[in-house]
C-alpha cells in the first residue's frame, strides 16, 4: 500500500509557503476545478471587548489567504470559509465582529469567496453508529471537499488539538456538550473520533507559524513555530503534528480511536515524510496544568505554593464542556485575589458532570446545570451552593463565592469579557509576535 504523504515546511513567505507546503503532499491532486470548497479554521475564543493574545490560538488569516489564493489558481470559484464561535447561539455580533476583525469581508470583496457563522446555518442530525447522533453543519456535509485549517497547540484534555479535534467546530451546542460525556465507553475522545468520519474529503494544513503549549485558549504559552504540517491524509497530519508537538500519537486517545476505526498504524509506518524531519522541528508543548494533591484535598499548584488552605478545587476533566470551562481560571484567579492568609472553611468545587463530593467538606459549591443535576441529593453534601445554568451566570458564580465565605471581587465577573486582555502583557515588546497575521489588506483602490 502506498505511503500517506505529509509535508514539513519551514514558513518564510506568505504564499509559496503554503504553495510548498500543499503542493509537496500532493494535496491539490484530488481537488477537481469546479468543486465546491469548505475551509474550516480554528476560531476557539472571541471577544469584542478588548484586543486579546490569537498566536496559536487562532488561524492566522494570513494562511486562510494564501489558502484561498492557491485554490482560486487550482479553478476552485465556490469557496466559503465557515467556523462556529464560541458564544451564546442568540449572540451574531460577536462572530461577526471576529470575522470582520480577522479580514473575512476583504478575502470576500478580493476573491469573491462566502464566510458564514455555522450557528446561523442548518445542522442536520447523523448517525454516528454505537447508538449516537450529532448535528452537523448542512454546509460543510454538502460541500465536494474540506480544508481543514486547525493550529498547532496542545489540549489539556485531549494532549492535542489538531486537525481531528477542530471538526468539533462544526456541531451545533447541544452536540457540543454531549460530547464531554461521563459514559466512560462513549466520551470525548469517542465523539471526537466519529465527527470526523462524516466529512468529506479533505485537506488538513496545520498551522504552526505560532503554536499554543497548554491550549486551546489565550492563558496558553504561545510560541513562534513558522511550521506548516499539511496532508491530504487527516490521520497522517495529525500524527505528524502530535509528534512535532512531542508527544507519542498512542497517548492522545482520539487519534487512537481514528486508527483504530480504519485500522491503521500509529507508529508512522504508513506515513512518508517530505521536506523538515521530525526531528529537527519537534519541540515538547506541555499539555496539562500542575495540580498539588494532598492528604487534605487538591488544588491547582500555583494556588498550593500562594499557601492558600481550606479551599479545594479538584482538577477539571473531559467532562467539563466549553461552556463551563470558560469560568474556571476566572474563579481561579478570583480566589487568588480573595486569599488574606486566614484559611477558608473547608470549601469544595466541583465541575464537569462526573465529580462526587468529598466526605467531611463544610460547603460544596456544584458549578453547572451538570454538576447539581448529578450530585444534588448526595448526603456527602453538608452545604450545597448550587450555580445552576447552561451555561451559568457570571453574577451567580460571583454569588457562590462570596455565600460560601470567599470576598470575591464580582467586578471580575461583570467584566469577565475583558480578562483575556490580560494576557496581552506577556508579548509586549517582543516583535515575533505581530498581529498583522490576523489581518487582510483590502483591495488597492487605485486598481
Amino acid at each position: 500500500m502506498e505511503n500517506k504523504k505529509v509535508s514539513i515546511v519551514r514558513y518564510n513567505e506568505p504564499y509559496e509557503s503554503v504553495k510548498k507546503a500543499v503542493m509537496d503532499c500532493g494535496g491539490m491532486d484530488h481537488i477537481k476545478p469546479g468543486s465546491k470548497v469548505f475551509l474550516k479554521p480554528n476560531i476557539v475564543f472571541w471577544t469584542k471587548a478588548c484586543q486579546f493574545p490569537k498566536w496559536g490560538v487562532i488561524t492566522t488569516s494570513r494562511v486562510i489567504e494564501a489558502m484561498i489564493i492557491l485554490l482560486k489558481e487550482h479553478g476552485i470559484e465556490d469557496i466559503t470559509i465557515g467556523e462556529g464561535i464560541v458564544a451564546d447561539p442568540k449572540d451574531t455580533e460577536t462572530p461577526a465582529h471576529a470575522f470582520e476583525t480577522l479580514g473575512y469581508e476583504n478575502l470576500r470583496k478580493k476573491y469573491n469567496i462566502k464566510y458564514i457563522n455555522i450557528m446561523e446555518r442548518p445542522f442536520q442530525k447523523i448517525d454516528l453508529g454505537d447508538g449516537i447522533t450529532l448535528g452537523i453543519n448542512e454546509d460543510i456535509l454538502q460541500s465536494d471537499y474540506l480544508i481543514n485549517l486547525p493550529v498547532l497547540k496542545s489540549h489539556n484534555q485531549t494532549v492535542v488539538s489538531l486537525g481531528t479535534k477542530n471538526l468539533k467546530g462544526t456541531i451545533d451546542i447541544p452536540s457540543r456538550k454531549k460530547c464531554h460525556s461521563p459514559d466512560p465507553q462513549k466520551d470525548l475522545h469517542f465523539y471526537i473520533s466519529k465527527i470526523v468520519e462524516q466529512m468529506p474529503p479533505m485537506l488538513t494544513l496545520i498551522d504552526g507559524i505560532y503554536s499554543l503549549e497548554r491550549g486551546p485558549a489565550f492563558d496558553g504559552k504561545m510560541q513562534r513555530s513558522n511550521l506548516l504540517i499539511t496532508s491530504p491524509d487527516f490521520l497522517a497530519a495529525d500524527l505528524v503534528g502530535t509528534k512535532v508537538l512531542g508527544h507519542e500519537p498512542q497517548n492522545v486517545t482520539h487519534l487512537a480511536n481514528v486508527a483504530q476505526n480504519y485500522n491503521r498504524p500509529l507508529d508512522l509506518s504508513d506515513v512518508e515524510i517530505v521536506g523538515e524531519k521530525i526531528e529537527d522541528v519537534a519541540s515538547y508543548h506541555e499539555h496539562d496544568f500542575d495540580y498539588s494533591k494532598t492528604e487534605e484535598g487538591e488544588m491547582p499548584l500555583p494556588l498550593a505554593k500562594q499557601g492558600i488552605k481550606g479551599i479545594f478545587y479538584r482538577k477539571f476533566d473531559e467532562t467539563m464542556c466549553t461552556y463551563c470551562s470558560a469560568f474556571n481560571g476566572l474563579i481561579l484567579n478570583a480566589i487568588r485575589y480573595a486569599w488574606k492568609g486566614e484559611p477558608w472553611d473547608n470549601i469544595e468545587v466541583l465541575t464537569g458532570k462526573a465529580m462526587k463530593p468529598t466526605p467531611g467538606m463544610n460547603t460544596t459549591i456544584l458549578l453547572g446545570q451538570c454538576m447539581y443535576n448529578e450530585n444534588k441529593n448526595d448526603p456527602n453534601i453538608n452545604n450545597m451552593i448550587a450555580v445552576k445554568g447552561c451555561p451559568p451566570d457570571p453574577q451567580d458564580v460571583a454569588n457562590a463565592l462570596i455565600e460560601a465565605g470567599i470576598d470575591t471581587d464580582p467586578t471580575l465577573f461583570n467584566q469577565m469579557d475583558t480578562l483575556p486582555g490580560f494576557f496581552m502583557s506577556r508579548y509586549e515588546g517582543k516583535p515575533e509576535f505581530d498581529e498583522s497575521f490576523f489581518q487582510v489588506e483590502g483591495e488597492d483602490s487605485s486598481s
